[in-house]
């Protein structure tokens, strides 16, 4: 059987990764510029060749000695999305901010190596920009067949409600994205069980904000299952938020035990950036908690010797490992169909 080789560009801390392997895939290179980011990811994918360097600094050269002489069979990445924020939407030229350049590294990079198989994930606003019409233009050219479209994790079994443009390409013959089959996971099914974060022998269970006594008494006063900001009197109302249609009635929200989370963000473990508040015990969720509700292994390992903002960029910037494992196994199937490589579980 061929074993199927894969490539994750700007990896993290290893969500697209972790989805890939549980598909079947190996993974023989994984690059990510954050130290942070490079020591979660060899925590769980030891295997894996790490390169911690700017991708533009990346030769093809590198490339091909590590894959030494193999042929490619999935180029995946999900290039950092900050520069096409829905703000900047609007404007469809070009945009001045160099992480948008990130994307055509991603492009140069399939038109070096030309695998057989590409996958990009990023955020719906990209599919605004003229610089993602160039790059599926450009991938269409040099033969690809691609698809691409803006879906939701949550219908794909993800407990997290967080919208992303997907987008498959393949030399071999036409592919789809994979649709999601509408299973439906919420916050209870996946945090509800845990043990508490006194009792647990899972340090990173343990981490959680401390806070002042007056926005403890803030949590405390905020309804269980769901409550907000906007539910609690006058007086305990934060002030950017007392004036009607301002402010965001997320903030210092709970959870809710029967529903989706709402986005697992890079403020995950800071109530003041979003609903992410226990939806009973006083206190914001923890990092394992943020890392189950984006659907990791709860065995999954993160550095503890990090500041807890560096931590929840880690886990609010990966890519849902359950989402991951879909469009790879679709992605796999794909490969099968064309070279034959069938299992003896097929």
């Amino acid at each position: 059987m061929i074993k199927y080789n894969s490539i994750d560009l700007f990896s993290g801390v290893g969500g697209l990764t972790e989805g890939m392997h549980q598909a079947g895939f190996e993974t023989k290179l994984a690059i990510e510029i954050v130290e942070e980011a490079v020591i979660g990811y060899k925590l769980n994918h030891a295997n894996a060749t790490v390169l911690q360097k700017d991708i533009r600094a990346i030769s093809k050269e590198e490339i091909s000695t590590i894959l030494n002489g193999e042929r490619l069979h999935l180029l995946a990445g999900c290039p950092p999305c900050q520069g096409f924020s829905s703000i900047r939407r609007l404007n469809r030229g070009s945009v001045e901010d160099h992480r948008n350049d990130l994307v055509l590294e991603y492009l140069r990079l399939v038109k070096e190596h030309l695998p057989y198989t590409i996958m990009m994930e990023n955020v719906p606003a990209l599919k605004e920009y003229t610089l993602f019409e160039q790059l599926v233009s450009e991938l269409r050219e040099i033969g690809y067949h691609i698809d691409f479209d803006v879906v939701n994790v949550k219908d794909y079994g993800v407990p997290q409600r967080r919208r992303r443009l997907v987008m498959v390409g393949s030399l071999l013959g036409p592919i789809k994205i994979a649709r999601g089959n509408n299973e439906k996971v919420t916050v209870r099914e996946v945090i509800g069980n845990l043990e508490s974060i006194q009792d647990t022998k899972d340090l990173i269970h343990t981490i959680t904000a401390k806070h002042t006594d007056a926005i403890l008494e803030r949590i405390k006063l905020t309804p269980k299952n769901g409550g907000s900001s906007k539910d609690l009197p006058a007086s305990f109302k934060l002030k950017c938020h007392q004036k009607d249609n301002v402010g965001f009635n997320d903030v210092y929200g709970r959870l809710r035990w029967d529903d989706y989370s709402t986005t697992i963000t890079g403020g995950c473990l800071n109530p003041s950036k979003g609903r992410f508040l226990h939806p009973e015990e006083n206190r914001v969720i923890s990092p394992r908690e943020a890392a189950l509700l984006q659907s990791f292994p709860k065995d999954y390992k993160f550095p503890l010797n990090i500041p807890k903002q560096a931590l929840a960029l880690l886990i609010g910037n990966a890519l849902p490992p359950k989402f991951s494992y879909i469009q790879s196994s679709n992605i796999k199937n794909h490969l099968d169909s064309y070279l034959g490589n069938k299992s003896e579980s097929n």
